[in-house]
C-alpha cells in the first residue's frame, strides 16, 4: 500500500474507496486499508444494493426489523445508516489526526428527489441530524434541483459530497454554489468556516465510454486516435477551473476565515474499456487538493502498479486541443453531458428500487 500513501503524502491526493459492505466492518478489512493509505470513502445506493442483496450479513438485523414492523424503507435506511455510522468510527482518528481534512464517509440521499429541491434539502438535513457526526458528507447530486440544496446546506455549516457531474460547465455551478453557502454560512454568529468540508464528484471513465462510442461511429482514422482521452482531458480543464475558482479576492475572503477549498474528487474511475491501462483515470489525474474515489479492483491495481507524479495540470494546453478536437468531429458534448447525468440518476434510482424490491421479498419471508 506504500504507492496509496505517497499518492497523499508526496502528491496531496485522497485515495477512497468506493464501497462499503458489512463485512468490511465486522472483519477489520475497512481499518485495515485506512492503515494502508486509503483515507474516507463513499457509497451510493448501488454499492448498498449489491452489498445487502448478494450477503447473508443483514440477515440478523433484518430479523429484528421485522420483528419490530418496520417497513421496508425504513428497514433499507437503518441497514445503511448503520453501516455508515461504523465507517464513519473507522476513519474518526484521521479525521481528527487531519484536522478535518480527510476521513469522511460519504452516504446518498434518496435518489428519487434528484429533480426535488425542497425534497433533497429535508432529506440531505436529515441524513446530517440522524447520524451527527462530524466526518459525515451527504451526497446531493449535481443537477439543476441539486445546486439550491447544496448551497444551502453549506450556508448550514453542513459538509456535502456533490455528485454526478460530467460538464465543466456544471462543476462551476457547483463551486459557485459552494461559495455562495459558504457566504452565507460566514454571516452566522460564530460561524467556524474550517469545519465546513465538502468535495464535488467529477465523474470520469463513463464519458470515455460515451465519447468513444460515438468517435467510432464517426469512423475516421481521427475519430479512432481520440478514443480513450476526452475523459481525462475534461478532468484535466476541471481543474484548471478550480485552480482558477478558489483563488482571487472572493476566496481570499473566505481562506481568511478559515474556509476550506472544495477539492474535485475523481469518480467512476475504473476503467470500462479493456484494452484501456486499468489504472489509467489515476495516474493521469494526481495533483494537489484532489480526491480519487477507487472501487476495490482499481485500488488494488494502483497499489501494486500505478504511477506516482504530478499529471492533472502537466499538460492542459494539449487537453483543451484534445476536447475542442473531439467537438469538431461531431461530438456534442453538451449533449453527452445531459445524456450521462440522466443515465446517472436513473440508474441510483433503479439500484434503490431494486434494493427496496429485494428487502421487502426478503423481510416477507422472515414474517
Amino acid at each position: 500500500m506504500e504507492r496509496l500513501r505517497r499518492l497523499h503524502d508526496d502528491w496531496g491526493q485522497s485515495p477512497w474507496l468506493d464501497n462499503l459492505r458489512r463485512d468490511y466492518l465486522t472483519s477489520g478489512h475497512l481499518a485495515r486499508l485506512r492503515d494502508g493509505g486509503v483515507r474516507g470513502l463513499t457509497s451510493n445506493p448501488a454499492i448498498f444494493a449489491k452489498a445487502i442483496i448478494g450477503s447473508a450479513d443483514y440477515d440478523t438485523a433484518l430479523r429484528r426489523l421485522v420483528d419490530e414492523g418496520a417497513d421496508t424503507e425504513r428497514a433499507c435506511w437503518d441497514l445503511m445508516v448503520a453501516d455508515i455510522h461504523g465507517a464513519l468510527e473507522v476513519f474518526a482518528e484521521l479525521y481528527d489526526h487531519s484536522d478535518g481534512g480527510d476521513g469522511f464517509v460519504s452516504v446518498e440521499v434518496d435518489p428519487e428527489l434528484a429533480h426535488d429541491a425542497p425534497g433533497t434539502t429535508s432529506a440531505a438535513r436529515a441524513l446530517h441530524e440522524r447520524i451527527a457526526r462530524p466526518n459525515l458528507m451527504v451526497k446531493i447530486p449535481a443537477t439543476p434541483a441539486g445546486l439550491p440544496a447544496i448551497r444551502q446546506m453549506i450556508a448550514e455549516g453542513r459538509n456535502v459530497n456533490v455528485t454526478l457531474i460530467f460538464s465543466v460547465e456544471r462543476y462551476r455551478a457547483v463551486m459557485d454554489a459552494y461559495l455562495e453557502g459558504l457566504e452565507q454560512f460566514a454571516r452566522t454568529p460564530h460561524a467556524d468556516l474550517s469545519r465546513v468540508a465538502s468535495v464535488a464528484s467529477f465523474f470520469v471513465s463513463r464519458v470515455d465510454t460515451e465519447v468513444d462510442h460515438q468517435l467510432t461511429a464517426i469512423g475516421t482514422s481521427a475519430a479512432a486516435q481520440l478514443c480513450g482521452q476526452a475523459a481525462v482531458a475534461q478532468a484535466v480543464l476541471a481543474y484548471d477551473a478550480f485552480q482558477e475558482v478558489f483563488s482571487g479576492p472572493r476566496w481570499k475572503a473566505l481562506s481568511d476565515r478559515g474556509a476550506r477549498v472544495q477539492r474535485p474528487l475523481w469518480a467512476s474511475t475504473s476503467t470500462k474499456n479493456p484494452s484501456y491501462p486499468d489504472t489509467l483515470y489515476v495516474d493521469s489525474l494526481i495533483g494537489p487538493h484532489t480526491v480519487n474515489t477507487l472501487p476495490d479492483a482499481t485500488l488494488e491495481a494502483f497499489a501494486d502498479h500505478g504511477t506516482l507524479g504530478r499529471t492533472i495540470d502537466a499538460d492542459p494546453d494539449r487537453a483543451r486541443s484534445v476536447w475542442s478536437r473531439v467537438g469538431e468531429l461531431g461530438v456534442d458534448l453538451d449533449e453527452v453531458a445531459v445524456r450521462l447525468e440522466r443515465e446517472g440518476v436513473a440508474s441510483f434510482q433503479t439500484s434503490f428500487r431494486e434494493l427496496l424490491d429485494t428487502l421487502s421479498r426478503r423481510m416477507a419471508s422472515l414474517r
